[in-house]
């Protein structure tokens, strides 16, 4: 017998319904804002389509309002991908329009927000191609002649960072040791990566997972969800990139990164797994962490305000700028 449109498969409460019959209902991330100028940070988006042709791939650019009119140096360049579990949001989605124009107007960089396509109607690994394509349509900025000015004008390509939180920051690892590949065949050098409470698991639980018995229970159902056409299992490397047998960590494309963890999270010690395994695997860049006491997954996401997203954004802006 067919399923019905009411009969469900798999719920996120408050975020997304998933029914037997595959229709997919999103509850969260459905508020968008467009593009344009930021009253309150004077940063300048807009937005570029058919990235990936067919497909609904696009990225969002921001541009900070130059703290000097006779400035002609060029700014760090940003490739952010949203989280969600790989299901949810876009660079459109309010909490992060917002939140990536005030880390522009702090960092003073240039951002490229990725929209990729989302599970479960494009389960993995869609995800991670289409944020591939996208880091790609960046890179034929790299000489100046691409197709889009803001990048062949204001973008410095010797300063290229990637970023993301929750399955972004997933996707932001993964992109860097597509990167780290000889066959790789982007042309492009890629500086550091900053991972924000980072969507990694493992068949093998870790402390913080002990610690939550259903939220365990919970992220074993999510990633069969979100793989069960795909086959990955618990461990294969693009979620559990310390598993025996993977990738080589010391082919991890860039110089430098950045691990940010969550207290309360209970990802927090997969993050610190991939810290101390990162730093003693023979790769030959830095890597540094941070730790914030008392706060929950992306907490930074939903008030910009407080002082704890304040610092962990200062802390990206540093390491965006560092020389």
């Amino acid at each position: 017998m067919a399923a019905t449109d009411n009969e469900l498969d798999f719920e996120v409460p408050t975020y997304f319904r998933v029914y037997r019959n595959g229709r997919v209902e999103r509850l969260a991330g459905n508020e968008s804002l467009p593009a344009g100028v930021d009253p309150q940070t004077g940063v300048a988006s807009k937005d570029v389509t058919d990235i990936v042709p067919g497909t609904e791939v696009y990225v969002r650019i921001y541009l900070p309002k130059l703290r000097t009119a006779a400035t002609l140096k060029k700014l760090p360049l940003l490739v952010y991908t949203h989280g969600g579990a790989f299901c949810l949001f876009s660079p459109s989605s309010v909490f992060y329009h917002n939140y990536l124009n005030a880390l522009v107007s702090e960092s003073q960089i240039v951002a490229v927000s990725v929209h990729y396509r989302r599970a479960p109607e494009h389960p993995l690994p869609v995800p991670y191609e289409d944020s591939w394509a996208a880091l790609q349509w960046v890179a034929s900025h790299r000489s100046g002649d691409g197709p889009e000015a803001v990048l062949n004008q204001h973008a410095d390509f010797r300063r290229v960072f990637l970023a993301g939180d929750s399955a972004g920051g997933n996707i932001a690892h993964n992109l860097a040791m597509r990167a780290g590949s000889a066959d790789a065949g982007l042309n492009l050098e890629i500086l550091g990566i900053a991972l924000v409470d980072p969507y990694f698991w493992g068949s093998k639980p870790v402390r913080s997972e002990l610690l939550d018995p259903d939220g365990r229970a919970f992220g074993d159902q999510l990633w069969r969800l979100l793989s069960q056409s795909s086959g990955l299992d618990h461990d294969d490397p693009k979620i559990n990139p310390v598993a025996e047998g993977g990738p080589s960590l010391p082919g991890l494309g860039c110089r430098r990164v950045l691990v940010s963890v969550a207290e309360k999270d209970i990802l927090r010690d997969r993050g610190r797994l991939y810290f101390e395994v990162l730093g003693g695997c023979g790769w030959m860049g830095m890597v540094e962490i941070h730790e914030v006491e008392g706060e929950g997954h992306c907490f930074h996401l939903f008030d910009l305000n407080h002082e704890k997203a304040k610092e962990r954004m200062r802390r990206m802006s540093d390491f965006f700028n560092r020389h």
